[in-house]
């Protein structure tokens, strides 16, 4: 547009708004500057925006220097143990994973290219509706496209990422560009409003063509951020408000469509406290069946000396080795046997090594008490009892 000089101005003034008064006036020629212009002058900085671009970037450098991926994640163990969204994990009780997986990615490209779409959008968005409502339009987004995951992937995917709470930025400014056609240049609205349109809908059909991609987040934040934009519409001119009952509608559809998600979570197959606490227990007999292992080389050494009678050897076997399994059988039969855990294979395994190595251990215990003269003074073969290491029964896939 050509700047209008101080005698235009006027003539402006007294053809298109000669019985309003001078406030008026000045939004007229107000709304003829870009919209950028606009935006900056009502709000020139964007903290917000800075600031979560920043802790995405701080939390995925943190990551890789605890192991995680630097291209591509094969593994999901970190994003886990820093609090990915996960079905089993997250009805666990642990529904803080709704927000903590808006700040994890998995690998630099999936991270570089939702910073700049949240750098590209957030900046306007943030100027659109300001710093507080702004927050509450990414967050609100964020959490409801994690909740629409959960929903529709339940036990079987491990997702994170800021894209839900992007796709809801570019929701909400789509909806203020629609509110505000009026008050734009047609060729501006043109180019904002079509560019996000195309934007977000290349980008979902993408998701739907390419593996990996959590689309049920996309969707979820989009139509969230669309909702917020509606109810936290903050509009360029301050007289012409949004109505309160589009808005209240927006609220109550809003509303409505949480509480339908949250009753349509799928019950989740297995639980990642048991899960997790049956990992610990495997480990804990690993390392326990090493040393047992290293005590029964004890024990056949001693025999093959002569040093120690037969009632003593077999009351050493029977407390070094026997109760020994018994107790860790004990406290494997103990967890879950739930078939869905992902180490149910391996504590089925382990605890019938525990159980045949107990009872092994225990009836050689007992023929030495009653044939001693049978073994003279050397113990049988050692696959008797456990030498066969128990870590080879242990295959837990990941989740």
């Amino acid at each position: 547009l050509t700047p209008l000089t101080g005698l235009q101005i006027v003539k402006q003034h007294r053809i298109l708004m000669h019985n309003s008064n001078l406030s008026n006036q000045y939004v007229a020629i107000h709304y003829m500057q870009p919209i950028q212009d606009l935006l900056h002058q009502r709000t020139p900085s964007v903290p917000v925006t800075r600031l979560l671009t920043g802790i995405n970037l701080l939390v995925f450098i943190a990551m890789f220097l605890n192991g995680a991926g630097l291209w591509h994640s094969s593994s999901t163990s970190i994003q886990l143990s820093w609090g990915a969204n996960f079905g089993p994990a997250t009805q666990d009780g642990e529904w803080w994973r709704l927000a903590t997986a808006l700040f994890l990615h998995f690998g630099i490209i999936h991270l570089t290219l939702n910073l700049w779409a949240l750098w590209d959008g957030g900046q306007l968005a943030e100027r659109m509706y300001g710093h507080t409502r702004f927050v509450i339009i990414y967050f609100a987004s964020g959490l409801a496209g994690n909740l629409l995951s959960l929903v529709s992937h339940g036990n079987t995917a491990v997702s994170g990422g800021a894209s839900g709470a992007i796709f809801g930025v570019y929701g909400a400014l789509l909806v203020f560009v629609w509110l505000e056609r009026k008050q734009l240049d047609p060729q501006e609205f043109r180019w904002m409003f079509w560019g996000v349109i195309i934007f977000s809908l290349a980008s979902i059909i993408f998701g739907f063509v390419i593996t990996g991609i959590d689309n049920a987040a996309h969707i979820g934040g989009l139509i969230t951020g669309m909702l917020g934009g509606i109810i936290l519409a903050k509009p360029l001119n301050r007289h012409q408000p949004p109505s309160l009952p589009i808005r209240l509608a927006a609220t109550a559809l809003f509303l409505l469509t949480i509480g339908i998600l949250v009753r349509h979570i799928p019950a989740p197959t297995w639980r990642w406290s048991e899960e997790m606490l049956a990992r610990e227990q495997i480990g804990q007999f690993l390392a326990e069946n090493m040393t047992i292992s290293h005590t029964w080389q004890g024990i056949v050494n001693d025999s093959k000396q002569g040093a120690i009678s037969f009632d003593e050897l077999a009351g050493r076997i029977d407390s070094a080795i026997g109760d020994r399994y018994e107790k860790n059988f004990e406290t494997l039969s103990r967890l879950s046997h739930n078939p869905a855990l992902p180490s149910a294979a391996t504590l089925e395994a382990l605890r019938h090594y525990a159980e045949q190595q107990r009872d092994n251990s225990r009836a050689l215990a007992d023929h030495l008490r009653d044939n001693p003269p049978a073994f003279g003074h050397h113990l049988p073969d050692m696959t008797v009892v456990p030498p066969v290491p128990a870590n080879r029964m242990l295959n837990q896939p990941e989740p």
